[in-house]
């Protein structure tokens, strides 16, 4: 009988980090009767007079948010990295090893509406938020100190977000994170056997299959990684190998307003929910190399499975193994690709 990848459990390699997922499909067809998640909330007034990103409202530390129009950036409050860290390690026989680590938080917020997100805000409105990247991006990337700028969202209080208000966060930091490092570790092992981009090359196969493509425009493609961990997990690739988004030309960075706007309303049409999740942009490092490996891509991990109710979690075996999951990324791709582009809470009845 030969071997069927919809049917038969089997391994993928992330091309990306070198790391193993194990798919499980047979699994899919198991009842469920594990824990269930209570729906999230999802109706807020446009202005709350308690919430400490809306326009004009004070934050903890007394600061007073203008009366912004568009998008606001300030520095986190509370950040995990601080500045002004001296430098300094500890390293006692090469076990117990630590490093001070500098670096600068940021808040970005999207909207000055509390009760939008990116699927709810129109595509010029979202290319404001990706011009702020941008700027964030080239600002904090060429202090001296600064080596690395991961810009990244936290969506619904299932992913952590500890306020509904429609925003982002950039950490800056003085070395390359895990992730990106093994991610930029791959790239560069490729680029210089095959003098192209991994991602240029990958994305090449996936639109000659189009099996797992959920939405394309004219700069971007939106797909289910071959290789996807979480059950609805996508990857938002720049069709043109740039490193960085400062190198997007105005109607790239319209064409990632665009993708961001189109593949978040499919999210939350999947289930009428405002679908949460965990998003991030991946670019190259900020020292002062040109890294023409790197290729400029964007990470959506949402953790729901089968329903609005029902949550990936990882746990034994991908805790202590590799990841694993049941239902196989061309499901999932298919699942997504069906969904109307049409917000569901704008759909006439």
């Amino acid at each position: 009988m030969p071997f069927d990848s919809n049917e038969q459990s089997h391994r993928r390699l992330n091309a990306l980090t070198g790391e193993w997922v194990l798919v499980s499909p047979h699994r899919s067809k198991r009842p469920w009767q594990g824990q269930q998640e209570a729906p999230e909330a999802d109706e807020r007034p446009a202005y709350d007079p308690s919430c400490y990103l809306c326009p004009g409202n004070s934050r903890v530390g007394g600061e007073v948010n203008p009366a912004y129009a568009d998008t606001f950036m300030f520095t986190n409050d509370f950040s995990a990295l601080q500045a002004d860290v001296p430098a300094g390690s500890i390293d006692e026989g090469g076990l117990l090893r630590a490093e001070a680590e500098s670096g600068i938080c940021r808040v970005i917020c999207f909207s000055p509406r509390h009760d939008l997100t990116l699927p709810q805000m129109t595509t010029p409105a979202i290319r404001k938020v990706v011009d702020l990247w941008a700027s964030e991006f080239a600002t904090l990337g060429a202090r001296p100190d600064i080596n690395y700028v991961q810009i990244f969202e936290n969506k619904g209080p299932m992913m952590g977000c500890s306020n509904p208000h429609p925003h982002g966060q950039i950490w800056a930091q003085r070395t390359v994170p895990g992730e990106p490092a093994k991610e930029g570790e791959r790239q560069l092992a490729y680029f210089q056997e095959h003098g192209r981009t991994l991602l240029s090359d990958y994305l090449k196969i996936e639109m000659e299959k189009k099996e797992r493509v959920v939405l394309e425009n004219e700069h971007f493609v939106v797909l289910v990684p071959f290789w996807a961990v979480w059950p609805f997990e996508t990857i938002v690739i720049a069709r043109r190998p740039v490193q960085d988004l400062t190198q997007l030309t105005e109607p790239e960075r319209d064409a990632l307003a665009d993708a961001l706007r189109r593949l978040t309303i499919r999210y939350d049409n999947v289930f009428s929910i405002s679908f949460p999740y965990s998003s991030g942009l991946h670019q190259r490092p900020t020292d002062g190399q040109a890294h023409p490996e790197w290729h400029l891509h964007l990470h959506f991990y949402p953790p729901l499975l089968r329903s609005a109710t029902v949550r990936k979690f990882m746990v034994g075996y991908e805790l202590l193994g590799d990841p694993q999951r049941d239902i196989t990324p061309e499901f999932s791709a298919g699942r997504l690709r069906e969904q109307s582009e049409v917000h569901y809470k704008d759909a006439v009845e």
